[in-house]
């Protein structure tokens, strides 16, 4: 039987209050049902928001040094418990056991950061204009804060959001995807037993349509922390920007790999190989275009294809497996509709393009690795976020060609340049208009210390990680105390 699990709501685990629950089931082996969960309504977040709100005054009057001895603790537990989480991770959104390990490590890198984090929640002390005032800034929490979190990276994206959010002070409603309940229920279970208040973290399962529009439409939700399609993000700045709330967004991609006719083709080889088939290309960050100078053109797609032939698929659970399922049948779907797109687009697909269903793929949702050549700028192919594994190449003439091909989409999340030319590395910085460029690696990579987030139809303007993510969860506070003993008038013609 099924394992059956809950919400945490106001400090206890509970069902939602429709009764109704939801089957999460493994995307490798479809037959394989890992647990049922609450099917969530307004009301259960009413109790949730409200929940939070009380939980807020203690808290955030809860010195931020001692908050990020409990991110510490929680980042403890998670090294202790690495292989269980992976694990589970694996079987429910289907990545290959490395990613999953990565997954978890990344969360641990996090919740160590917040910790450093705590002791360094940085104001600015600067002269006054008058004698005798002493003025600074310092950081404040904000309050109630909703975080609506994908289902591609199960544990490092909730820990993105989360730790950031209770260290500078702020309780937390968050709603994982519906896809990936079990293992955002394992996170909120290792906050708890790490010493994070019960209310202060409240954990509300559902669909978006339901959950995630309680979370955004609330009154008593400050601000709203969302990964996930820009058309649904476009949706939530909506109707969060009505209430004034504070929105972060971190939305879709179109990612590039250049490469030069200088580069190391090897190495590039490899960049475009886990750029492109890590976690199935489900990645944000995902190389989804391949820009070649026409020298190396027809050798690097040779290379690319030869390699991508050998990658083998099936459950990532299998240590020997390159390539795991995509999420689920809808998404599956999505990816065949596109390749069908780009055949009748014209362009000329080399390799995959086929559903892979023998054998023990066949209980899974499996898609074949896919390259195009031949695509030409404006192709749906080339222009919309796919979220798969399909790579479109496209061959270009010179460096300034490829950063426009590179620009010219909605997008600009994440890119790539391979070289060993310093001058057009630098002039990649200068003209790529991404939020991430990599010169000699791939477009997927970051690390939890550096910002996180794009431009365009990417984000709003708000990073994740490192420390900007903690200016987007907290408000800076300006203090003067003048110490003239009589009125000083700034800004005013004294002289």
């Amino acid at each position: 039987m099924a394992k059956k699990f809950q919400n945490f709501i106001a400090g206890e685990w509970c069902d939602s209050v429709s009764g109704d629950r939801f089957e999460n089931r493994n995307p490798a082996n479809w037959d394989e049902v890992i647990g049922t969960f609450p099917k969530s309504t307004k009301e259960d977040v009413d109790k949730a928001v409200s929940a939070a709100r009380k939980a807020y005054e203690s808290w955030r009057k809860t010195p931020a040094p001692v908050r990020g001895e409990i991110m510490k603790k929680a980042g403890d537990i998670m090294v202790e418990r690495k292989e269980e989480i992976a694990q589970l991770m694996t079987r429910e959104m289907g990545k290959v056991i490395d990613e999953t390990r990565g997954d978890v490590q990344e969360g641990i890198d996090t919740a160590y950061y917040a910790f450093g984090e705590g002791r360094r929640l940085f104001g600015k002390a600067v002269p006054s204009e008058l004698p005798n005032k002493t003025q600074w800034t310092r950081r404040r929490s904000i309050g109630v804060a909703g975080l609506i979190t994908p289902w591609n990276f199960p544990m490092a994206i909730p820990t993105w959001k989360t730790f950031p959010a209770l260290l500078s002070g702020n309780t937390v409603v968050f709603k994982p995807a519906s896809d990936t309940p079990a293992t955002a229920t394992l996170f909120v279970e290792i906050l708890l037993k790490a010493g994070v208040p019960p209310a202060v973290i409240n954990l509300v399962h559902g669909g978006g349509g339901t959950v995630g529009t309680a979370i955004v439409e609330h009154d008593d939700i400050d601000l709203i922390s969302f990964t996930g399609s820009s058309e649904v993000g476009r949706i939530i700045n909506g109707k969060a920007g009505g209430g004034l709330k504070r929105v972060s967004l971190e939305m879709g991609g179109k990612n590039a790999q250049i490469v030069m006719d200088d580069a190391n083709l090897e190495l590039a080889l490899d960049g475009v190989l886990w750029g492109a088939f890590g976690t199935t290309g489900q990645r944000c960050t995902a190389t989804s275009r391949l820009i070649l100078h026409e020298d190396i053109h027809d050798e690097f797609v040779d290379l690319v294809v030869r390699e991508a032939k050998e990658l083998k698929l099936g459950d990532g659970l299998d240590e020997t497996v390159d390539v795991g399922p995509v999420i689920n049948e809808g998404a599956r779907e999505k990816i065949h509709k596109y390749v069908e797109i780009g055949q009748d687009e014209g362009a000329n697909m080399v390799l995959g393009g086929e559903i892979a269903d023998e054998g023990d793929l066949a209980n899974g949702w499996f898609y074949k690795p896919t390259i195009f050549t031949d695509v030409e700028p404006g192709m749906r192919i080339e222009q919309e976020e796919i979220f798969g594994p399909v790579l479109s190449v496209i061959k270009v003439s010179s460096l300034e060609e490829a950063i426009d091909v590179l620009n010219d989409v909605e997008y600009g999340l994440s890119s790539s340049i391979y070289t060993q030319d310093v001058n057009a590395a630098f002039q990649a910085f200068d003209d790529i208009d991404c939020g991430i460029t990599y010169v000699n690696g791939p477009t997927i990579g970051a690390e939890c210390h550096m910002s996180f987030g794009g431009t365009k139809s990417t984000g709003n303007g708000h990073r994740e990680g490192g420390w900007e993510v903690y200016e987007f969860y907290t408000d800076a506070q300006t203090c003067y105390v003048d110490h003239s003993g009589t009125l000083q008038r700034a800004q005013i013609d004294n002289r």
